[in-house]
C-alpha cells in the first residue's frame, strides 16, 4: 500500500539538514536562512521570524509539535511573517549572533531560540520556547505573534529604532572588548609581560574558584543540572601536572569516577548522555552528542595515561565502541548525535525522553532470565546482581523531581553507587564473577534494546566535532597497554581521509562546515557552508594529536596549511584574536569573537594550542608571537582561567615550556619503542620529532636546529629537550619512561584511600 502523501510540503524539502527536513511538511511557509527570504522581508517590509534549533533538540519537538504543525499558527506566521528554519549546527555565527541578544534581554537561553527580526536583520524581540496559549506564567506564542504584528502595522518605526540600537549596542559590546585588545606589536608586548605577571594569581583564582563550586559527594560543580564540563576538567588535569602543588588532581578523578557510575553514562553499550537533571549524574537528558562523545573520550584515555586505573580505559574504550556502532558513517566520519526522544513501542505515535534507556525492573529481570544459559555456571542469581550493582528497583528507581512528565514513572535508569567488590560481598560472591554478570547482563540488555525504535539520527558530520573525537582517538591510541590500539589507530586514520575528502573544498582551499549522510554516499549543501573558527581549530588539535600518536607527517603539514589559511580568514590584525565567521560572510551583522568555553571550547582557545606546537614544529616565530597577543587579548576576562580553562592550558603550556622529544634512526620497532616510552604519558604539549635518516623527512628540512642530534652506536637514539636545553641522549626505551614516571604518573590508589 502505498504512503500517504503529507498535506503540506515546504522549501525546506530541498535542505540536507536533518533539523530542517523534520520541518518540511509543516503548513508554516518556511524559508532556510538565506538571500531568497531577506529579500522578500525586504520587498514586503515584513519582519522576519527566525527559530533556530537542532534535531535533536527535545524542546524543539516539543514546539513543533504544538505549534509549527498547527496550522491557525501557521496561518498567522504566514500572513505576518518571513518564517525562517535555522540548523544552529550549520550555522552557529548566525544563532551565536541572536542569541547574544536574547541572553541580553531575557538573561538566560536555550533551543529552540526564537527571535524577530527587521527586514535589516536588526532583532526586534525574542526568546527560547513559547508554549502555543499562554500558560505557566509565560506568554503563548500566538500572543506574541499577533502583538508583535499589530505593533509593525502601528508603530513599525518604534520597532526599527528599537532593532538598530540592538545592533549598535551589540556592536558597542564587541568593540569595547576589542579595545582592550592587542594587535600593535609593542602594545602587544607589553600587555603579554603584563599578562605573564598576572598569571601565577590567574591560576590561584581559577583554582579558589574550582574548589569553592566543587560537589565533594558526587563531583563536578555543586547543584543541577550538571554537565561534564571537559574544558574545565582537562585544564584541572593540565594544573596537577604542571603545578601539583596546587593539590587539584583529587577533583578530577572523583568527578570522573562520578560521571562513570552515573546514569549519563550508557553502562550498557557506552558513551555519555548530554547532562543531568539531578545533582547525582543520574536522571540525563538522554541525547547523546558527539562533542560530548569526543571530548569525554580525551579526558578518559588522558585520566588512565595519568592514573592506570582500569575504570578510566573501560569507560574510554566503550565511547569508542558507541562511537563506531552508533554514530559512524561507513566512510569514517562521525554523525552529529542522537535524539533525547524516541518511540516506547513500534505502535506508539508519540515520542517520549528516555523511552529506548529505561528499564523496569520486569523488562531486566525477564531478559536475564531468558539469557540463563549465557551466564554458565554461577550460584548467584544475576537479576539479584545487577539490581544490587546498578540500583534497579520493582518500583523504579528515579525520583519524581527529575521526571516532572512523569515519563520515567516505574522505570529504572541504571547507576552504580559501590564498588564491585561491595557488591560481590552483599551478593555472597566473588568480584570476578559479578565483573563476569554485569558484563553478560549488559550485552542481553543491549539485544533487547536494540530491538527498540532508535532515537532519531542526525546525519549531518561537522567538521569540527569530528576534530574533537580525532583527538579523542588519537589520545587513546596512544594508551600503549590497550589491546585495541591498532583499532583506535586505525579509525583515527580513517576520519583523516573522510575528512579530506569529504570537507575540504579543494578549489577554495577552505573547510566546509558539514556534509550529510545518505546510506554509503555523504552529500554536500547545494550552497556551500564554509567552515567557521571552531572548525579549523578543532581540527587542526585533532590533525597535530594524530601526527603525536602515527607520526603521519602529511597530517602535521595539512594542519600547518590549515593554520596559514586560518590565520587569513579569521585573524583580526587591528585588535588581535580571532573572529567567529569570515570578513565576507553574508548576513552577518556583526563579527563576533568567542570569549568562553562551554560545551564546547571556543576556536580561539584552542587556537592558542595549536600555535605554540605548530611554532616548534616548524620553528615559526609568528605563530608563537600570534599566540602571545591572542592571550594578551583575553587577559582581562574575569575570571580568565574559568571562563577561558582551554586558553589557560595553553597559557600553562606557554608560561613551563614544552618537552621534546628527537628519535633519530631508521624506522624500526626499536624506535618506535622509544617514542612509545615517552607516548604513553599524559605530558601536556609534548613534541615529538622522528629523525628517520633512511627517509628525510618534512619537518627535518623545515627544522635546522635539529642537525646535530645524531644515533648512538649506531643504534636508534632519544633526545629529551626542555626550554633548549637537551639531557644526555638515552638508547634503552626503559630508561627513557623513567625520566618522567615520577612527574607524570600518579598512583589512583593513594587518591582513593
Amino acid at each position: 500500500m502505498a504512503s500517504k502523501e503529507p498535506k503540506f510540503t515546504n522549501r525546506l524539502a530541498q535542505e540536507k539538514s536533518p533539523y530542517l527536513l523534520q520541518h518540511a511538511h509543516n503548513p508554516v511557509d518556511w524559508y532556510p536562512w538565506g538571500e531568497e527570504a531577506i529579500k522578500r522581508a525586504q520587498s514586503e517590509q515584513k519582519i522576519l521570524f527566525i527559530s533556530s534549533g537542532y534535531s535533536s533538540c527535545h524542546w524543539c519537538h516539543v514546539m513543533n509539535r504544538e505549534s509549527f504543525q498547527n496550522e491557525e499558527v501557521a496561518r498567522i506566521m504566514n500572513e505576518n511573517f518571513i518564517n525562517v528554519k535555522l540548523d544552529r549546527e550549520e550555522r552557529p555565527d548566525i544563532d551565536k549572533l541572536y542569541m547574544m541578544f536574547i541572553l541580553l534581554i531575557n538573561g538566560s537561553g536555550g533551543w529552540p531560540m526564537s527571535v524577530w527580526l527587521t527586514p535589516d536583520l536588526a532583532p526586534i524581540t525574542g526568546g527560547t520556547y513559547f508554549p502555543p496559549n499562554d500558560r505557566w506564567g509565560m506568554p503563548g506564542f500566538t500572543t506574541v505573534l499577533t502583538k508583535l504584528a499589530a505593533k509593525w502595522a502601528s508603530d513599525r518605526e518604534d520597532l526599527v529604532r528599537t532593532g538598530r540600537s540592538v545592533i549598535e549596542a551589540i556592536k558597542r559590546n564587541v568593540d569595547q572588548k576589542q579595545g582592550s585588545g592587542n594587535g600593535d606589536e609593542e602594545e602587544g608586548a607589553a600587555a603579554v609581560a603584563a599578562a605573564g605577571e598576572t598569571l601565577e594569581a590567574k591560576f590561584r583564582q581559577a583554582i579558589n574558584l574550582y574548589q569553592r563550586n566543587y560537589d565533594p559527594v558526587w563531583g563536578g560543580s555543586l547543584g543541577a543540572p550538571k554537565f561534564p564540563e571537559a574544558a574545565k576538567l582537562n585544564l584541572m588535569f593540565h594544573l596537577h601536572v604542571q603545578e601539583p602543588k596546587h593539590k587539584i588532581l583529587g577533583v578530577v578523578l572523583n568527578t570522573l569516577d562520578k560521571m562513570a557510575a552515573g546514569g549519563i553514562h550508557d553502562h550498557v553499550f557506552g558513551g555519555f548522555a548530554r547532562y543531568s537533571v539531578d545533582k547525582k549524574w543520574h536522571v540525563p537528558h538522554f541525547e547523546k552528542m558527539l562533542y560530548d562523545q569526543g571530548q569525554l573520550l580525551s579526558l578518559y584515555a588522558n585520566g588512565y595515561r595519568l592514573t592506570h586505573k582500569p575504570l578510566y580505559l573501560t569507560v574510554a574504550d566503550a565511547i569508542y565502541r558507541y562511537l563506531c556502532k552508533d554514530l559512524r558513517h561507513p566512510g569514517g566520519g562521525f554523525y552529529s548525535g542522537e535524539d533525547a526522544d524516541s518511540l516506547p513501542t513500534a505502535d506508539s505515535d508519540v515520542k517520549v525522553e528516555g523511552a529506548f534507556y529505561a528499564w523496569t525492573y520486569a523488562e531486566v529481570k525477564e531478559t536475564l532470565e531468558r539469557g540463563a544459559a549465557k551466564f554458565g555456571d554461577t550460584t548467584v542469581s544475576p537479576i539479584e546482581v545487577y539490581a544490587e550493582h546498578y540500583d534497579i528497583k520493582e518500583t523504579g528507581n528515579v525520583e519524581p523531581a527529575s521526571d516532572p512528565h512523569g515519563h520515567l514513572l516505574g522505570k529504572n535508569i541504571p547507576i552504580v553507587y559501590g564498588s564491585v567488590r561491595e557488591t560481590a560481598e552483599k551478593c555472597g560472591t566473588s568480584p570476578e564473577i559479578v565483573e563476569r554478570v554485569l558484563r553478560v547482563a549488559n550485552e542481553l540488555l543491549h539485544e533487547v534494546r536494540e530491538q527498540r525504535p532508535r532515537p532519531h539520527l542526525d546525519t549531518k558530520i561537522i567538521c569540527a566535532w569530528n576534530g574533537l573525537v580525532l583527538s579523542g582517538l588519537s589520545h587513546l591510541a596512544c594508551v600503549h597497554d590497550a589491546p585495541d590500539r591498532s583499532k583506535y589507530l586505525a579509525t583515527a586514520e580513517e576520519l583523516v581521509k573522510f575528512v579530506r575528502a569529504n570537507l575540504y573544498d579543494v578549489q577554495a582551499r577552505k573547510l566546509l562546515r558539514s556534509c550529510y549522510g545518505n546510506g554509503e554516499e555523504t552529500l554536500a549543501s547545494e550552497r556551500p557552508i564554509y567552515g567557521f573558527i571552531d572548525d579549523y581549530a578543532f581540527l587542526i588539535r585533532g590533525l597535530i594529536d594524530y601526527y603525536v600518536a602515527s607520526l603521519d607527517e602529511h597530517a602535521l603539514h595539512w594542519a600547518k596549511e590549515l593554520q596559514d589559511i586560518q590565520d587569513e580568514l579569521f585573524w583580526d590584525p587591528k585588535h588581535g584574536a580571532y573572529f567567529y565567521s569570515e570578513a565576507n560572510s553574508p548576513h552577518v551583522a556583526v563579527r563576533l569573537k568567542e570569549d568562553h568555553d562551554g560545551a564546547e571550547p571556543c576556536g580561539n582557545s584552542v587556537a592558542g594550542h595549536n600555535l605554540l606546537l605548530l611554532h616548534d614544529y616548524f620553528e615559526e616565530e609568528r605563530l608563537k608571537e600570534r599566540a602571545r597577543k591572542l592571550f594578551a587579548y583575553f587577559s582581562e576576562s574575569s575570571p580568565f582561567g574559568y571562563v577561558l580553562p582551554e586558553m589557560m592550558s595553553a597559557a600553562l603550556v606557554e608560561e613551563h615550556g614544552k618537552h621534546t622529544l628527537i628519535v633519530v634512526g631508521p624506522e624500526s620497532p626499536e624506535a618506535t619503542a622509544l617514542v612509545d616510552a615517552v607516548r604513553r604519558f599524559y605530558i601536556p604539549g609534548m613534541i615529538i620529532v622522528q629523525l628517520k635518516i633512511d627517509k628525510p623527512a618534512h619537518i627535518e628540512r623545515r627544522r635546522k636546529s635539529l642537525d646535530n642530534f645524531k644515533m648512538v652506536k649506531n643504534m636508534p637514539t632519544a633526545y629529551i629537550c626542555h626550554n633548549r636545553v637537551c639531557h644526555l641522549p638515552v638508547t634503552e626505551p626503559e630508561r627513557l619512561a623513567e625520566e618522567f614516571q615520577p612527574r607524570y604518573t600518579f598512583d589512583y590508589l593513594e587518591y582513593e584511600n
